[in-house]
């Protein structure tokens, strides 16, 4: 092999090499720091750019998206001496490289000590019932600080959220027995505020119900009076028209003694009708009816047998005298004679 062709491969070598320092290639939502003789030149960017080799270096490659860190969890003093262990996330941005490689040697640590030391600082000056209930305050003042603090980094803490809050196992077992109790003080105010209101229902219901009762018997004691009240006129007027109708019949058909002695003597029986009847009177008008009764039959007879006896006897035989009849008073029985019989005159 010449010089000549041995010089020519050294210098390919070299540009290649010169080449490959020269050019850098910086992916997306990276940046690179580059520093020239150990000085801070310039910030590359994402894609190509070309920088003087063994001149510039490059000191720190940084990503640009979004980070999510968990701490572990930190031991904290609540204002009530009571020490709870609490676990936090933070989410962080880089948004000044610069100021991120050259103001702070390690940012990430950084940021995990001072979220401790203002997370103690916080939950100092709270009790364990506000600590536990109170999430969303502390984040708030934890992002506060941290992103005033941060700011000079080139850091932006965006969001920090306490993940657990965890007291102690004696202070748990106290909590579940006070929220038992609460728990157990609410079911009996409820049982009582349901039985108050069922009671309470109850007894408007019955009001209700007794009011509507008596109503409706009021109502029907009102129908039924008027019912009631027109049966008793309608009867009332179907008697006065049938009293009418026997009055008008009585005197369009003109009876005589005869036919009332006839009627009367039918009535006789019906007096007598029952077991409890032991004792009727016959008033005195009824021998003057029977004497009628009789004289009309008689005279039917006579019309009848005339031709069979033309001669009638000249001496009837007197009637019969009246049996006696008991009497309850005490003494002797002894036949009644018409001054029995005779009609009361007032």
């Amino acid at each position: 092999m010449t010089p000549t062709l041995i010089l020519t491969l050294v210098v390919i070598a070299v540009g290649a090499l010169v080449l490959y320092r020269s050019v850098r290639i910086v992916p997306q939502a990276t940046a690179d720091i580059i520093e020239r003789f150990g000085r801070y030149h310039r910030t590359l960017n994402a894609g190509l750019s070309l920088v003087v080799p063994f001149v510039d270096q490059v000191r720190n490659r940084i990503d640009l998206r979004e980070q999510v860190v968990p701490f572990a969890p930190q031991p904290v003093i609540t204002a009530e001496n009571l020490v709870v262990s609490i676990d936090t996330v933070i989410y962080y941005q880089v948004t000044d490289t610069k100021a991120a490689t050259y103001e702070v040697a390690n940012f990430l640590t950084a940021i995990e000590q001072l979220t401790v030391t203002t997370l103690r600082n916080i939950i100092g000056g709270m009790d364990l019932e506000r600590t536990l209930t109170s999430r969303e305050e502390i984040n708030t003042e934890l992002r506060g600080v941290l992103d005033e603090a941060t700011g000079r980094w080139g850091i932006r803490v965006n969001r920090v959220e306490l993940k657990a809050v965890d007291p102690p196992d004696s202070i748990k077992e106290a909590m579940e027995k006070q929220m038992r109790a609460d728990r157990d003080k609410r079911a009996s105010i409820l049982t009582a505020e349901g039985q108050k209101q069922s009671t309470i229902l109850t007894a408007e219901g019955e009001r209700t119900s007794a009011v509507l009762r008596a109503r409706g018997q009021a109502e029907a004691a009102v129908l039924s009076a008027e019912a009631d009240a027109k049966a008793q006129a309608a009867r009332a007027r179907g008697q006065a028209q049938a009293i009418a109708t026997v009055f008008k019949a009585i005197h369009e058909g003109n009876p005589d003694e005869r036919l009332l002695a006839y009627q009367y003597l039918q009535t006789l029986p019906r007096i007598a009708e029952g077991n409890s009847n032991k004792l009727w009177i016959v008033p005195s008008e009824m021998g003057k009816a029977l004497e009628g009764l009789g004289g009309f039959f008689g005279a039917a007879k006579g019309d009848n047998n005339r031709a069979a006896a033309p001669v009638p006897a000249a001496h009837p035989e007197p009637p019969a005298p009246l049996a006696a009849e008991p009497t309850d008073l005490d003494g002797p029985p002894r036949p009644r004679d018409e001054d029995d019989y005779r009609p009361y005159t007032p």
